[in-house]
């Protein structure tokens, strides 16, 4: 269950409600979870707009967007990285309505430690995760 966060400088999506839920969407498929309420109330992406001046690189350009998602640990293998790399890129360079931001977005993947994911007050293990999909899917 990912949480994915986006910087940019104001007025760089025209819709950041449907930047959040591509993005959201894009990363459950990656993912390989079910459409179930355990990870579509779960996953989730917030857009963060900073005024123009609020960012930069060592070049002075302030024209770039960081994609942080944070992801439990081991959910993502090489291929999946790679897929969700450009799969995030195309997303936010779509919205933007810039093909060219393709080239100055930037994605991080970070991975959360086993247990270090926590949702109403408790520390869910990968495999607690998956028992409370089970239970879902079962419903039992």
């Amino acid at each position: 269950m990912p949480m994915i966060d986006v910087y940019a400088t104001t007025g760089t999506f025209a819709d950041t409600a449907a930047l959040a839920k591509d993005l959201a969407a894009a990363m459950m498929r990656w993912e390989g979870v079910p459409e179930i309420s355990l990870f579509l109330d779960n996953t989730a992406a917030f857009v963060h707009e900073m005024a123009g001046d609020a960012l930069s690189n060592a070049a002075g350009d302030s024209n770039y967007v960081r994609v942080q998602i944070l992801t439990p640990a081991g959910v993502l293998d090489r291929d999946k990285q790679l897929g969700v790399v450009k799969e995030m890129t195309d997303i936010v360079a779509s919205a933007a309505g810039d093909p060219g931001l393709a080239e100055r977005t930037w994605v991080l993947i970070t991975e959360s430690p086993e247990g270090g994911w926590g949702i109403d007050g408790h520390a869910y293990t990968g495999h607690e995760i998956a028992e409370a999909a089970r239970r879902e899917l079962t419903g039992s």
